[in-house]
């Protein structure tokens, strides 16, 4: 298996990052058998190696340090960051993407899903005072029906956020279809695309409820 992202050509703001290390920590995610400690593992790391690809186009300022021997030209970020997990199973992706953008602040949306009308219900949101001048890294580890990443965006658009980027672990065609049609200005980064949902609008294959698997509940 290839390391190069894929764009899938009938969405050109969907990246599938195509990365063997990736594959294989989500082979341990679907797997049935790994246990929360496992799962929680896998998910950082896996996170943190998505950020690669997600933050690529990042801009940057010049800067200058002191070395041990003497100064030189080097680079910082040009924006503050943001890192939005949707609560809660995107709070087991915030950890690996600190590992790589360690001075991130974190927002924080809550979204819970109707089970009987798998619509989302907002309960809760806290960000940064500066959304608008901030790259906003939105969490989420699936993209099912779409419907709560879409919230998600609604909500920070509506606090000023301009610059924003949904990371995913898993996606759907109908889920990106619903973000897509929502906010078709905001690209998304993915380590799979499944099939489809099933009747109870779960990723298929997918890796079952992801909140539950990292807490244990």
């Amino acid at each position: 298996m290839g390391g190069n992202p894929i764009k899938i050509m009938s969405n050109p703001s969907l990246t599938v990052v195509n990365h063997p290390l990736i594959q294989i920590s989500l082979t341990r995610l679907r797997d049935v058998a790994t246990q929360p400690a496992e799962f929680r593992r896998h998910l950082r790391e896996l996170s943190n190696l998505m950020l690669f690809e997600a933050a690529r186009d990042l801009e940057t300022r010049a800067i200058e340090v002191q070395t041990p021997i003497a100064k030189t030209g080097g680079v910082d970020f040009a924006r503050e960051v943001v890192l939005v997990p949707i609560l809660r199973a995107g709070l087991g992706m915030v950890d690996g993407l600190w590992g790589g953008l360690s001075a991130a602040h974190v927002g924080h949306i809550g979204i819970f899903r109707d089970e009987a009308t798998a619509k989302p219900q907002p309960y809760y949101s806290k960000f940064p005072a500066y959304l608008d001048k901030a790259e906003v890294f939105l969490l989420d580890p699936m993209l099912a029906t779409g419907q709560s990443a879409a919230e998600a965006a609604d909500q920070l658009k509506g606090h000023g956020a301009k610059r924003i980027r949904f990371v995913s672990i898993l996606a759907c065609p109908p889920g990106l279809e619903t973000f897509h049609r929502a906010h078709p200005d905001i690209p998304v980064f993915t380590a799979a695309v499944d099939l489809g949902l099933n009747e109870n609008s779960y990723i298929v294959p997918g890796l079952g409820d992801a909140g539950d698997r990292y807490f244990g509940t």
